[in-house]
């Protein structure tokens, strides 16, 4: 999911403010000598630039390295269609325009071209062979009163037991009752305001279970009780236990069949209603997670269970999901998955229906004012796929740009971690009104922002490359994002950042990026456990991805792009934890990671070394006159074990050292012809991890009147001060 916050003309007009004050004070304090933040040339005919040379203990240097399924599944054959023209008729549409029109709108910035398309021939028909533990089997049925704003819905749930014990009852998450009242465990959290958005006063929604049935007709609805695992808040129903007539013994299956009826709130946290838009996510009673033995590193089998809260994603089994939806006649219908078949349509509803298989969730869109475009899409790691664009009418004009950007996005994600198995990727853009459900994730569905601006910048792009990289991290690796939420967040924006960069040319200033991080924290950990003001963002996106980066500094770019594939490649479909990412880095450079992840992974430490004294006297050494230059620098985070140094003298010359970073609290003494003019720590920003560089420079002989030490990088970091924040 990604956040925006904030009006961007205020913004700016008070960046610029604070960005001209910066750079007048800072060049006053640090002269003419002093380096730009890209590189630190020698500053006259005399200077002499030694090369990097180890303080200390040896600094770490990266290695050089050679390089069972459900019975009984529904057959759709008959229903499988070859998608090479995709002309949309599988979902009864026509195209509103040519698929290969190109259409920009003016102005809008210019497209690099996306990797060109292989024949694509994708055909929408079940896996020939699972690519999951299949636990779960869902067989929906809703229908949307539009005007009642209302889902009314049935579930058959098949769940199989994968565990070693029997198991006497089962939990579900019925996560739209987090809208129920002001008192719910999200809403007092969130203080009903997820992102920009904000609930609007009197608006509740709120599912209401009304039977749960065996197949032997037996009714355990009476029987079932809401659970507050988490806070013991009685006012919050988004998690029920329902007891079982008898246990589920190990590798058995048990049915369900229930009636449910959800009440749409207006959209602001991922679902509800804008008008005559609606998005269903996370619409269904959804069975929880089973967790056997080994399962992210459990040593007592057990569920795994969380209500829902004001930070919190998801966490689900994979499985089967065949739906039936019904709307108004006029209304079309994104989803995850395929068609079937085209929608029945008799005059007043119109009924899809929908398959997917392997994955962990099921959302769908609808909205009369829809306008379609798709196109096939392959590459050499994408067998074929279907992209499908559900657009508001105020971005008709967009098209291109929405195509192009999934098309990168796919093309470069199957290229770095594996490749894409879905043969369909829907695309929905909200109206203005219905940001709320933009930027959001689910398995083989995206949304992008709400249509607002006719012409929107580069954000439009990001938002949709991000989405479409929890396809990866989120949608088959699927780790849980209630407990671990960095392990999805922070990868895809790790790999969001790269992507923009090599595409569209736009490189994160990290350095800037590290300035923001106020309030770090472990990475591994609960999400509502987070502090207040944006801890969790701040935390779970910008300061997980700069570890991830972090690790790239140290290891290479080659090296990295091998850990990130090897991660992909072993624990898609399978849950994995950050234990299991560390052993996959440290399996892949054969080094010991684990001082590194206990500083910045489990714990919540950031790099910040600070010079903390420099003096300079006059000695005799030899019968020479020579100045005694003695820097003192002090350790006030985490360890860093390549810490560069600049010691720039009076008379222009300067020297560079690395040093261990180990000690706490360390003197440098220097002989030299000059004293020091001023000392710099990492004056080339190369650690990505230092987020307090206001002490890490130091100027003798400033004018007293401005007698304050300045970071080197003051002045980017005013230019992003109300930048956009990813989430």
């Amino acid at each position: 999911m990604k956040k925006v916050f904030g009006n961007r003309l205020a913004q700016w007009c008070f960046l610029f403010v604070l960005a001209g004050g910066a750079t007048f004070v800072s060049q006053a304090l640090l002269g003419a000598g002093t380096a730009s933040e890209d590189a630190l040339e020698p500053a006259g005919p005399r200077a002499e630039s030694a090369p990097y040379s180890t303080l200390g203990s040896i600094p770490l240097r990266p290695v050089t390295m050679t390089s069972p399924s459900l019975k009984g599944e529904p057959s759709f054959q008959n229903f499988a269609t070859d998608l090479s023209f995709a002309d949309g008729s599988s979902l009864g549409l026509q195209l509103a325009k040519p698929a290969s029109a190109r259409v920009i709108a003016p102005n809008a910035p210019a497209q690099p071209p996306a990797p060109p398309s292989l024949p694509a021939k994708p055909v929408e028909k079940p896996a020939p062979q699972p690519l999951s533990n299949r636990i779960v089997e869902y067989h929906l049925n809703v229908e949307l009163d539009a005007e009642g704003k209302l889902l009314n819905g049935t579930s058959s749930l098949t769940w199989k037991n994968p565990g070693s014990l029997p198991v006497q009852e089962l939990y579900f998450h019925l996560y739209p009752n987090a809208f129920e009242s002001k008192k719910s465990t999200f809403m007092e959290e969130s203080g009903g305001r997820l992102r920009n958005d904000k609930s609007p006063d009197g608006s509740f929604g709120n599912m209401t279970v009304s039977s749960i049935k065996t197949l032997d007709g037996e009714e355990l609805a009476g029987k079932m009780e809401y659970v507050q695992p988490d806070d013991a808040n009685k006012n919050d129903h988004t998690l029920i236990k329902v007891p079982l007539p008898k246990a589920v013994n190990p590798g058995e299956k048990i049915t369900l069949n229930s009636s449910f009826q959800v009440k749409l709130p207006a959209v602001f946290a991922r679902m509800g209603y804008a008008g005559d838009f609606v998005m269903a996510g996370q619409w269904f009673p959804k069975v929880a997670v089973y967790e056997p033995v080994g399962v992210r590193g459990r040593t007592v089998e057990g569920w795994n269970l969380h209500q829902y809260h004001g930070n919190s994603e998801f966490y689900a089994d994979f499985g089967i999901y065949d739906v039936r939806i019904k709307v108004p006649t006029n209304y079309t219908v994104a989803a995850t998955g395929f068609p079937l078949k085209p929608p029945a349509d008799d005059g007043k509803i119109k009924t899809y229906a929908f398959y997917s298989d392997d994955v962990h969730d099921f959302a769908w869109a609808a909205s009369p004012n829809f306008i379609y475009y798709e196109e096939p899409y392959a590459t050499q790691q994408i067998p074929g796929v279907r992209i499908k664009l559900y657009l508001d009418p105020k971005h008709e004009q967009l098209k291109n740009r929405y195509m192009t950007a999934a098309k990168k996005a796919l093309a470069r994600y199957a290229q770095w971690y594996g490749s894409y198995p879905y043969s369909t990727l829907s695309i929905v853009i909200p109206p203005d009104n219905g940001n709320g459900a933009g930027g959001m994730e689910y398995p083989t569905l995206i949304t992008g922002w709400g249509a607002s601006e006719e012409n929107p910048d580069l954000e439009l792009e990001r938002v949709i490359v991000h989405e479409i990289g929890h396809q990866f991290w989120y949608g088959m690796v699927a780790s849980n994002e209630f407990e671990e939420a960095w392990l999805d967040e922070g990868f895809t924006s790790y790999a969001e950042d790269r992507l923009m960069e090599l595409e569209y040319g736009v490189k994160s200033n990290l350095t800037v990026e590290s300035s923001y991080i106020t309030s770090p924290e472990a990475l591994k950990q609960d999400s509502w456990n987070y502090g207040p003001d944006g801890q969790y963002a701040e935390n779970v996106y910008t300061r997980a991805k700069l570890v991830l980066k972090s690790i790239e500094r140290q290891i290479g770019t080659e090296m990295m792009d091998r850990v990130m594939k090897t991660y992909f490649q072993r624990w898609k479909f399978k849950h994995p934890t950050t234990t299991d990412f560390q052993k996959v880095l440290e399996d892949t450079t054969k080094t010991s990671w684990q001082e590194f992840f206990e500083q910045y992974v489990y714990s919540g430490l950031m790099v910040d070394y600070g010079v903390t004294s420099i003096q300079s006297k006059k000695v005799v050494s030899d019968g020479q006159s020579l100045f005694e230059n003695t820097v003192r620098i002090q350790k006030h985070g985490g360890t860093y074990h390549t810490v560069p140094i600049r010691f720039h003298f009076a008379d222009g010359s300067q020297i560079d050292k690395t040093w261990d970073g180990i000690d706490a609290d360390v003197q440098f003494k220097l002989m030299h012809q000059s004293p020091i003019d001023w000392v710099a720590i990492d004056p080339q920003h190369t650690i990505v991890l230092e987020n307090k560089r206001i002490n890490s420079f130091m100027k003798t002989n400033i004018d007293p009147k401005l007698s304050v030490r300045w970071n080197l990088g003051v002045v980017k970091f005013m230019e992003t001060l109300f930048e956009w924040v990813a989430w």
